[in-house]
């Protein structure tokens, strides 16, 4: 071989070489890169090439994927009572995904590693493509129960089976359908487009990602707080508590919120029945903020939750003076939390002191229905002793068939609960929340925790209580869930 030919040889050879380098740094090193390049259409596409798994309620799917046989995409996401059911599955389209459509994107669509015994059988077999399924934790009676009883108001409803925080209904309103926009057409676009311009917020899931001032349901923490530091032993205990009571350092009396009752020097459960903001507030401020917060901060307060979805913090403040402990004490001040944390607190007491954490996966199987994965129940914290739980029930019970929760009564159903009604806005010239948080037991066990949040019930501020406007929509859930 002549040296210009061997030359041209040479350099031939290093072409290749570097060829097959660049292939492999390509294809091995930056393949990850490349594939989650944000202009890399190729796996949008093959996202909508072939059917979605389904997310499954009570054994029925409340999703599909309906063939379009669109030049780059072949299939969109479609929902059954998607207003119903998206603040549980969230959504899947070309604008963002959200919820368990999101996070659980790898069996949906089939590309989790744990399905490529399964998508490597299909391939070889000829079958096409396949996502997995997702089941979720949902009780479809208690949900439907939840989002009829919303009905056109603004709210959200949380049930939670306290024994194991299995989540069993997940509702918020207003509400929006997802396959409105999960399509790729121009009216896909605008539906888009309206609901983000919608000032009331439908696609705001308001049980997982709203804080609201809880109101007096948080004096169920309060009470919590006084049996565990030892300030109360009983549920007749006597307060020392004046009327009226003047907040520290201040001259401004804290009011309750009927001139009928006999707040003074009220027992606790007395005071928990008229829901007394005197007693409890003054129970906070005796107790002072650290001890407040601790207890809080064992129900979930000031850290997020992961249902998987996860959820806004709820907050209980760090550094209030003690007349604001005192308004933090009964829900009110800087006090916020989740219709969900509230569900977390009555499930506490119903399970005996024990909070599970609240989780809305059962399983996640394959397209053949082989079980992937199985959730593992554990235990969240223990925010209370089993005696304190206790004294909790009966002073909840009490308040349902003594006190403010009377509309929440159901016969042949132990029913505990307690009404809020929180003020907010700039000097509470808001339309005030109603809350309802709540607990059922049967007979034989089975149990149930409802928390119920009601922004817009009425338009006359004097027609807002948690008893009247939320109570009724947690005895339906309740009812729905334990199939009574």
């Amino acid at each position: 071989m002549n040296k210009p030919i061997r030359r041209v040889s040479i350099f031939c050879l290093v072409l290749i070489l570097a060829l097959m380098v660049r292939t492999n740094w390509v294809q091995g090193v930056q393949a990850e890169s490349w594939a989650t390049n944000k202009n890399n259409k190729r796996q949008e596409f093959d996202r909508y090439a072939h059917p979605r798994g389904n997310i499954i309620v009570g054994g029925q799917p409340v999703t599909s994927s309906e063939f379009v046989n669109g030049l780059r995409y072949k299939y969109k996401r479609t929902w059954i009572d998607g207003p119903m059911y998206a603040p549980v599955t969230g959504y899947t389209s070309a604008f963002q995904s959200t919820g368990l459509e999101n996070l659980e994107d790898g069996i949906l669509s089939g590309t989790d590693d744990r399905l490529f015994f399964r998508n490597t059988l299909d391939m070889l077999t000829g079958e096409p493509k396949k996502g997995g399924d997702v089941v979720t934790t949902i009780n479809a009676k208690a949900q439907k129960a939840a989002f009829d009883g919303l009905g056109n108001k603004k709210g959200a409803v949380v049930a939670l089976d306290p024994r194991t925080g299995a989540i069993l209904a997940l509702v918020s309103t207003p509400s929006y359908d997802p396959s409105t926009f999960s399509g790729f057409e121009k009216s896909d676009g605008e539906a888009w487009n309206n609901l983000n311009a919608d000032t009331n917020k439908p696609l705001l899931n308001r049980a997982l990602r709203e804080t609201y001032p809880p109101g007096s349901t948080f004096k169920l923490v309060t009470a919590t707080a006084a049996f565990e530091n030892g300030m109360f032993q009983n549920i007749d205990d006597t307060t020392q508590t004046p009327e009226p009571y003047t907040l520290p350092g201040t001259k401004t009396d804290l009011k309750n919120e009927s001139p009928n009752e006999r707040c003074e020097n009220a027992t606790l459960k007395s005071a928990m029945d008229q829901s007394c903001n005197t007693v409890y507030g003054k129970i906070g401020v005796d107790l002072g903020r650290d001890k407040m917060r601790a207890q809080a901060e064992k129900f979930g307060f000031n850290s997020t939750v992961d249902t998987p979805v996860r959820t806004e913090k709820s907050l209980y403040p760090t550094a209030s003076t003690p007349d604001g402990t005192a308004m933090d004490a009964i829900g009110q001040h800087d006090t916020r939390a989740t219709p969900l944390q509230m569900a977390m607190v009555s499930a506490a007491i119903a399970n005996n002191g024990s909070l599970m954490q609240p989780y809305l996966v059962d399983q996640e199987r394959s397209a053949s229905l082989t079980t992937i994965s199985k959730h593992t129940e554990k235990q969240f914290s223990q925010p209370m002793s089993p005696a304190t739980a206790q004294k909790l029930q009966e002073m909840m019970v009490s308040v349902v068939e003594n006190g403010t929760g009377k509309n929440a009564r159901i016969s042949g159903l132990q029913v505990g609960g307690k009404t809020g009604t929180a003020q907010h806005g700039e000097d509470n010239a808001g339309l005030p929340f109603a809350w309802f948080t709540s607990f059922a037991k049967t007979a034989d066990g089975q149990s149930v925790a409802v928390a119920v949040v009601v922004e817009d019930g009425s338009n006359n501020r004097d027609g807002i209580s948690g008893g009247r406007l939320a109570a009724p929509i947690a005895k339906a859930v309740m009812q729905a869930a334990l199939g009574k």
